[in-house]
């Protein structure tokens, strides 16, 4: 037994996405036992551009039933049954969601008429529902109506089942099937030509945009794991995915760099963390009356000649935290305790006690260069090297002066011939140096220094 269903939301506003209509077709594969259709009072507001689209307005719902009234019947009609709709993942999660909202579970084996449409009736331009509907010569009663699109769906996914002569419906059902969790616009071999190895993958909406860069250790795990994740943002996304590319990098942190770089030259709408070009905070070093170099923070303007970049106080704070425990600062002396004259961490033995003239300046500003010198690589001319795409060549990051020139691949017997840093630049492929990158690198050093400690 089926039930087909539809909803109409509020859409995406700051407070989520809300149900405004719901239809229900309880479904045995031939005909049509019941129907249940009803308009919701989402709580909310209901945009105007909602409105428009769907025609419901805030005063036709608002002297309708909460879903907390027409929960059960929801869940009564849908016990037992195998949840149908087109984009499936849309209308399956934001019921859960609300079902969520209730204190109460709710858990359906679902089938998506989009992708099941995309099995079995191959090659068309589109497979909206509007679209399909014009192929199949169906009618559609009310479009972007609960009624008129459930309806519709129930007699697309009919002859869907007429002409599965190859029980793809069957394989969807299988437990061990991941059909039902892919993207409804996305066709399954995308997923299975994905390589395990290190890279960046590329998520692109049907018009072939590029809307979400990731780097991954594992490509296929990494892409497979955004179709599970029950986040907002993450399940937007997958509903928009309709193919997925990827390049291979080698190792972790050339996809780091990759990525990195890929994010900032095509502003992907789903990528948000790396996308600000413009840092507004800095972290700079000053020496005060007693000969001690203190680590501070303040915005760009105030701050003369930063160390490093960030976007936020947050962000220098958190940094600074990291370098005190590594190189065993004074907190008092990063500025991150104030009008204390001794710091809380020298009573734990974490600070060495220069705030309680325990240590000399001369060796604690010997850590504070050290520390230094770990953001900004000392104006050092060097190469990372790395394991290549295949066994026959080397991946490598090249910094010259302390400034990042992009990375590249040389096959292993011509590495062997190339002496400086400067000889492989040659080889690379020019990338744009940054706040973004200048941390990876230090982060990738830092690891390489403790693992070889």
């Amino acid at each position: 037994m089926y039930t087909v269903i539809d909803i109409e939301t509020t859409g995406n506003g700051p407070k989520g996405q809300k149900i405004t209509e719901i239809s229900i077709f309880l479904f045995d594969g031939k005909k049509v036992l019941d129907e249940y259709t009803t308009l919701v009072n989402p709580e909310q507001n209901i945009p105007p551009f909602i409105t428009n689209l769907t025609g419901i307005t805030n005063a036709m719902v608002r002297n309708a039933p909460k879903f907390s009234e027409v929960a059960r019947k929801v869940e009564e009609m849908t016990k037992d049954t195998i949840f149908v709709a087109h984009n499936v993942n849309f209308d399956y999660n934001i019921i859960q969601d609300e079902f969520k909202s209730l204190g109460f579970p709710f858990v359906r084996k679902k089938l998506c008429t989009v992708r099941l449409t995309r099995k079995i009736v191959p090659g068309l331009n589109s497979y909206s529902l509007g679209n399909i509907c014009i192929s199949e010569k169906i009618p559609i009663n009310g479009r972007h109506r609960a009624k008129g699109d459930a309806e519709a769906t129930t007699e697309l996914f009919r002859r869907l089942i007429e002409r599965d002569t190859n029980f793809t419906i069957n394989s969807f059902l299988n437990p061990r099937s991941k059909q039902a969790t892919l993207p409804p616009l996305l066709n399954k071999s995308d997923v299975d030509n994905l390589p395990e190895t290190f890279g960046v993958y590329y998520f692109k909406n049907s018009a072939k945009e590029i809307i979400y860069v990731g780097k991954a250790n594992n490509i296929k795990q990494r892409v497979i794991s955004h179709f599970y994740d029950k986040k907002k943002k993450e399940r937007e996304m997958c509903l928009e995915t309709a193919h997925i590319s990827y390049t291979e990098t080698g190792s972790e942190l050339l996809a780091l760099l990759l990525e990195s770089s890929e994010i900032k030259h095509r502003y992907p709408t789903y990528n948000y963390a790396q996308k600000r070009n413009k840092d507004a905070f800095g972290i700079f070093t000053y020496i005060d009356q007693k000969g001690i170099i203190h680590l501070a923070y303040n915005k760009l303007k105030l701050a003369p000649n930063p160390v490093i970049n960030f976007n936020s106080i947050g962000e220098c704070r958190t940094f600074l935290e990291t370098l005190c425990i590594d190189f065993k600062l004074c907190p008092k002396y990063c500025h991150l305790q104030t009008n204390v004259t001794d710091c809380s961490e020298h009573i734990l033995d974490e600070c060495q006690g220069i705030c309680c003239n325990q240590e000399t300046a001369e060796n604690y500003n010997s850590r504070v260069q050290e520390a230094i010198n770990s953001i900004n690589f000392n104006k050092q001319n060097f190469i990372l090297k790395e394991t290549g795409r295949t066994e026959n060549e080397i991946g490598f990051a090249l910094i010259l002066n302390g400034i990042y020139k992009g990375f590249g691949y040389v096959e292993t017997q011509q590495s062997e011939q190339l002496e400086n840093p400067e000889d492989y630049q040659f080889f690379v492929e020019p990338q744009k140096d940054n706040n973004d990158i200048q941390k990876i690198i230090a982060s990738y050093l830092k690891k390489k220094v403790a693992l070889t400690a």
